[in-house]
């Protein structure tokens, strides 16, 4: 039956409220599930534009039902009566999201005669009641002038007003009102709206993950343009600026970055069911079938790209219509102290050009760019128009390459590869990056596409913040410099293909090097970084790092001490362009003890074995001052400590501190140190429930695990953790430690899938040892599930090194060979897959 029929039956027999927002909530639950369907057929702005105008008509019909209620059958022309229902934000712009807030304006006059108050309230409860997700605001009309001076946010809200349905003679006079408030003090508005996303911008920068709303070239940034333009210009429509602020072509592309946005955010929120503006990882897969690509690889690279253009597109454009509302008369005399060129100027580490410039050949704009000081800049936009729109020619010319050395020999090269990536020309610079152009990282590790990555890892190499790794940086020669600045850049080069991208990546550093006029040597050895750059970090996170094997087939690979201490700035670098906290105090000091251990193995000719790395630190302990303090009976204790691996992994210092520590406990004792990441340090003679600790802990990330038996029935254990905590969280942590002295007490473990293809043990680790790797998909749990495993077996681990990424995990153990275990590793295989 036809819905004004069924409004009909139910006002004729003097049916009840709840009756009609039953009727419009099952009208609108049909509509809602027919969006997928339609979003089939329209995506993009004409799907959001549908949706649109449905709900206006749903709105309608709320207004004319109210009315109808009300008035019965002596209902005036709504023209007649003094309300206006108007649309605002998103949706008064016909860009309203599925599950995005409807936000409306009631506005009314005042008119003897007429119980606005009353038809305005119950058109309100009719679309609660009927499950619209409303943002409403009720206005007299001669209050919005008053409202918008009080917010800016209803003042921003008002721009994008749009009349639904209600008396136009109101409409006119709140248009009257509109445009007041538009003329209104505008430099003090646009200015505030500018700085609004200033801060924005800054809470969701580039990522992996982008919010397609708030984020750097969401869709926030065209609301801000249309913002600006309209408050300086009065137009409805951006596009009617074309040829006046910038040319058709230029609007154009910046109109199809818009639609690819429009497209993924409704899918979103029709896959989430409801206001979903994230572009999570998980939501990729079914994004791209949705909008109709063979891949998500393709789907957010199209994205990115789309928030690329956005960005430049209003970054540049907003300036340029803003210029009129930011002079100041008084920098006029600076600028034309501080001017570098034509056009050009420079002040307080800020780069200028005019917009009356035509834009400049690559070249020259790299000439002016290395004859500046070398400090750290910042871009204004006519700078940043420049480089968008410069002319470059292919192939890339020797004057060319060597400014380019130039500009990379200088300390502060990052500041000029952000504004080549924002001008959208760092792959027509470096071709190299043409394969990388806004390449999404799927792996759970990245924070950013490949590019923007790339130069994230120049900015971290230019700000060292390890005093061992920034001296070393020190000595390097200008060459090494160079190379190491190049290799920093295009290390990822690689990506986007089938082979390794460590090996192509190697490959294609080759011609870039020879254009910078490298030596061969030089050149070698940015092979060898480019072909090994993950190398560090993963024997360093993975591996036992103390282990000999460990260290000379690492350095086989590395080749000699010059290349490590290349690869460790380097990987640095890396770590740090990742994103986020990535790289923290507990991976810095993996990185360290791997670099120490390693430069021990490459300045030594003669092979270093575990013997013979034991009796040299040995002598360092026996030599130092807090060693000869001891007791003697303590220094025997000491020094007959079984674990090799007690001696590789700590300072003489710690060695002694942890002695003495051992010889003072007398059942137990615990120290816990927050950080930046969590440790907690265990001495204990009686029992202890390790699996019930982990178990409890299983919601944080543990990174390494050493468990030693020192002396007189005293065992070390220290349990690292990725991150830390804080507060009560540490309180707690306190009772947990204690309570798993509690024998009696159980825990319940988590269910966890290992495979038998999952495990790798090597019984021929050592004389003493044998190693077990787990190499499985992460599992909350998981540690305290395999160490609750070797309690069951009576198997001694020593050490445990744990690397995790958000959807595996490498497991190393190092067990001691006791019992015949390794006879028996059917019995390990069977209790782990159990």
């Amino acid at each position: 039956m036809d819905l004004l029929l069924k409004i009909e039956i139910i006002i004729e027999k003097n049916g009840s409220d709840f009756e009609l927002s039953k009727l419009f909530k099952e009208y609108i639950k049909e509509y809602k599930s027919s969006l997928p369907l339609l979003f089939e057929q329209n995506q993009g702005k004409d799907f959001l534009v549908k949706h649109t105008k449905k709900l206006d008509s749903i709105i309608s019909l709320m207004y004319k039902t109210v009315l109808r209620r009300l008035f019965g059958n002596y209902m005036p022309m709504r023209s007649s009566i003094p309300i206006a229902i108007v649309a605002l934000g998103s949706y008064g712009r016909e860009q309203l999201c599925v599950h995005s807030d409807i936000d409306l304006l009631l506005v009314y006059e005042d008119v003897d005669g007429f119980n606005t108050q009353l038809i305005i309230e119950k058109l309100f409860y009719l679309a609660l009641d009927a499950g619209l997700k409303l943002g409403h605001r009720v206005h007299e009309v001669s209050d919005l002038f008053k409202a918008s001076t009080e917010d800016i946010t209803i003042r921003t809200s008002l721009m994008e007003s749009r009349l639904i349905t209600g008396s136009p003679f109101t409409w006119h006079a709140t248009e009257r009102e509109l445009k007041k408030i538009r003329l209104n003090a505008p430099k003090e508005f646009l200015l505030a709206k500018v700085e609004e996303a200033v801060t924005r911008r800054k809470k969701y920068p580039i990522s992996m993950q982008p919010n397609i709303k708030e984020s750097v070239g969401g869709l926030r940034d065209s609301q801000l343009i249309f913002w600006i333009a309209k408050t300086i210009y009065g137009v409805e429509n951006l596009k009617d600026l074309s040829q006046v602020i910038f040319s058709e072509d230029e609007y154009k592309d910046y109109r199809i970055a818009l639609e690819i946005l429009f497209r993924v955010r409704s899918a979103l929120h029709l896959i989430a069911n409801k206001q979903e503006d994230r572009l999570l990882l998980e939501h990729m897969p079914q994004v791209s079938r949705m909008l109709g690509f063979r891949d998500e690889r393709r789907m957010a690279t199209k994205v990115f790209e789309a928030q690329w253009r956005i960005n430049n597109f209003t970054q540049i454009f907003v300036k340029k219509m803003l210029r009129p509302f930011m002079v100041d008369m008084h920098n006029v005399a600076k600028f034309k102290k501080n001017r570098i060129a034509k056009g050009f100027y420079e002040v307080d580490a800020r780069l200028y050009a005019s917009y009356r410039l035509q834009p400049k050949p690559l070249s020259s704009l790299l000439e002016l760019l290395v004859s500046l000081k070398d400090k750290d800049y910042n871009f204004d936009a006519g700078f940043l128009y420049q480089f968008t729109y410069t002319q470059i020619t292919h192939p890339i010319k020797a004057k060319t390459y060597t400014l380019l050395k130039d500009m990379f020999k200088r300390k502060h090269s990052y500041c000029f590869l952000k504004l080549f990536y924002d001008a959208g020309i760092l792959h027509e610079i470096f071709p190299t990056f043409r394969k990388v152009l806004h390449l999404p990282q799927f792996d759970g590790y990245h924070h950013y596409p490949v590019d923007f990555h790339s130069i994230k890892c120049v900015e971290a190499l230019e700000s060292i913040k390890e005093p061992l790794i920034q001296s070393l940086y020190n000595e390097l020669t200008t060459d090494e410099k160079l190379l190491l600045k190049i290799v920093v850049l295009l290390h990822d080069t690689g990506k986007g293909r089938k082979q390794d991208h460590s090996e192509v990546g190697a490959k294609l550093i080759i011609p870039f090097a020879k254009h910078m006029k490298l030596k061969d040597e030089l050149i070698d050895r940015a092979v060898t970084l480019v072909k090994h750059h993950v190398l560090m970090s993963s024997v360093a996170f993975k591996e036992n790092i103390h282990n000999e094997k460990t260290l000379y087939k690492f350095m086989s690979n590395v080749q000699d001490s010059k290349n490590l201490n290349l690869l460790y700035i380097l990987t640095y670098a890396d770590i740090n362009g990742v994103g986020g906290d990535t790289y923290n105090s507990f991976n810095s000091k993996l990185l360290y003890d791997l670099y120490v251990n390693a430069l021990e193995v490459s300045q030594n000719s003669s092979r270093i074995t575990d013997a013979a790395k034991r009796v040299n630190i040995e002598k360092r302990v026996k030599n130092s001052a807090a060693f000869k303090e001891l007791p003697k009976l303590l220094q025997t204790k000491l020094l007959t400590v079984e674990s090799n691996l007690f001696f590789f992994q700590h300072t003489p210092a710690d060695i002694i501190k942890i002695v003495q520590k051992a010889k003072d406990t007398k059942e137990y004792s615990f120290n816990i140190i927050a950080n930046d990441s969590l440790s907690i340090e265990i001495y204990r003679r009686i029992p202890l429930n390790i699996v019930y600790i982990l178990a409890t802990l299983s919601h944080l990330d543990v990174g390494s695990m050493e468990i030693v038996t020192l002396f007189d029935d005293v065992k070390y254990f220290k349990i690292n953790f990725v991150k830390t905590i804080h507060g009560n969280e540490l309180i707690e942590l306190e009772q947990i430690i204690e309570n798993a002295f509690d024998m009696s007490l159980n825990v319940h473990l988590k269910p966890v899938n290992i495979k038998k293809e999952d495990i790798s043990i090597n019984c021929d680790y050592s004389m003493t040892h044998a190693e077990i790797n787990v190499n499985v998909a992460n599992q909350k749990g998981l540690l305290a599930y395999i160490m609750n495993c070797f309690e069951a077996l009576n198997i001694n681990i020593v050490t445990a090194k744990i690397h995790s990424t958000k959807h595996r995990v490498r497991d190393t153990f190092l067990m001691e060979k006791q019992k015949d275990i390794c006879n028996n590793i059917d019995k390990i295989y069977e209790l782990l897959t159990n």
